[in-house]
């Protein structure tokens, strides 16, 4: 009979290819090194074979440690959504759940989310992670999150997706502003102007673009921020204009600031505010209550 690797080995290997380093991959397993160090080398002795290329500094897969974790990360997400099977039987929306969110969505959404979920499920325990969307959906489709809280149109292979309302673009610039004058502005009337984005890998940058009728590797007069609280500090400066979710604005992201908004026109002035999950998932019908939720925080 064949030795299996254990899941515990398949953890530390995908945590090692994941940082590249034995010290932080044992600091996410909650190891110490030298248990980790052990893990997988019982590993490599049960297989036959290095999986790992060592050296002082860093820790890298070898060309079939490679494909073994890529493997690992179906079988681990697998693992999973066993343990969501279970626990789907016992009562939605209880117990651990692993929550992601994009950073231009999660300042303005969880101040009323997280009490509202408190309020009619106490028995979850969500943990929030913030970060870029395609972090968050590696880290979905390996089975480290459980849900992802998403802005869409995006390519999401191998995901499910609920889409949970509209959240409109709204033109932002300083009072006094030419653009002002305009109840609503046509995406035409951007086109001389400063335009202020987030830096690429932010889904808001291509949604805006793509909002504004503009190719992905727009150059000339956008220029590049790191956060939404810095497009509003540049804004407020003179420095630009930038198109701002009406879900911030709402959330009062504009307080203390010179900056107004009028509404902007079109067919893709808006972006959509969603869930994923793993499609292999038995938590559907706690991940649509979640919705229900998230909706009526939305509407709050």
């Amino acid at each position: 009979m064949k030795g299996l690797p254990s899941l515990r080995q398949l953890r530390y290997l995908v945590a090692v290819a994941d940082t590249g380093h034995f010290g932080r991959a044992a600091e996410r397993c909650a190891v110490t090194q030298s248990t980790l160090s052990a893990g997988l080398k019982e590993l490599e002795m049960s297989l036959g074979m290095p999986l790992i290329e060592r050296d002082r500094r860093s820790a890298t897969p070898t060309p079939i440690g490679g494909e073994i974790v890529v493997r690992a990360r179906r079988l681990l997400a697998e693992a999973e959504d066993l343990v969501d099977l279970a626990r789907g039987a016992a009562a939605p929306l209880s117990g651990p759940l692993q929550i992601g969110v994009i950073p231009t969505i999660a300042p303005y959404l969880l101040p009323d989310l997280v009490p509202a979920l408190r309020a009619r499920y106490p028995a979850l325990q969500p943990f929030l992670v913030e970060d870029q969307t395609a972090r968050l959906v590696e880290r979905l489709s390996a089975g480290a999150l459980d849900v992802a809280v998403l802005a869409l149109p995006y390519d999401l292979p191998r995901l499910t997706t609920l889409a949970l309302f509209d959240d409109p673009f709204l033109v932002a610039a300083p009072a006094g502003h030419a653009l002002l004058q305009q109840a609503t502005i046509a995406p035409s009337a951007l086109k001389g102007e400063t335009l202020l984005l987030l830096a690429d890998g932010h889904c808001l940058r291509e949604h805006a673009l793509s909002a504004c009728g503009l190719g992905r590797n727009t150059t000339g007069r956008a220029v590049e921020a790191t956060s939404l609280s810095t497009l509003i500090h540049m804004v407020d400066s003179g420095l630009g204009v930038t198109l701002l979710p009406a879900m911030a604005a709402r959330a009062g992201a504009l307080r203390g600031t010179r900056i107004e908004t009028r509404p902007l026109a079109g067919p893709d002035a808006s972006r959509t505010v969603g869930l994923a999950w793993r499609a292999s998932s038995a938590q559907e019908e706690s991940y649509r209550l979640l919705g229900d939720v998230i909706r009526a925080s939305n509407r709050a």
